[in-house]
């Protein structure tokens, strides 16, 4: 378990997330990385940790999502505009930090 401050629920939660992963194929090391993040995501959205990011308590649960932003394919309304800041800051688009999502979208040729 990667957190001692984990209470006993994180740490099924993590347990069961890594196990389903692990029998979904994914290696000991990603499976690892994935319930951590996921079970810290939730420690954040309920208020659990000391800190959090707005991304983390702000969107939506892991759990709710289901995996609508895996892959090329993001969900219903595409990737959000923070994922496409980040790639847009990621390729040096200029005026990215005043753009809108449709704006940035456009910039990255989406």
């Amino acid at each position: 378990m990667p957190e001692r401050s984990w209470s006993g629920k994180r740490e099924r939660q993590y347990e069961h997330i890594k196990s389903s992963q692990k029998k979904r194929g994914a290696s000991t090391s990603r499976a690892e990385a994935i319930a951590a993040r996921t079970v810290n995501k939730n420690r954040a959205q309920s208020g659990e940790s000391r800190s959090a990011s707005k991304s983390s308590t702000q969107d939506t649960s892991p759990q709710k999502r289901g995996g609508k932003r895996s892959g090329n394919r993001q969900g219903p309304g595409g990737p959000t505009k923070e994922q496409l800041y980040n790639e847009a800051k990621k390729r040096n688009v200029k005026g990215r930090s005043t753009m809108s999502k449709q704006e940035l979208q456009n910039a990255l040729g989406r």
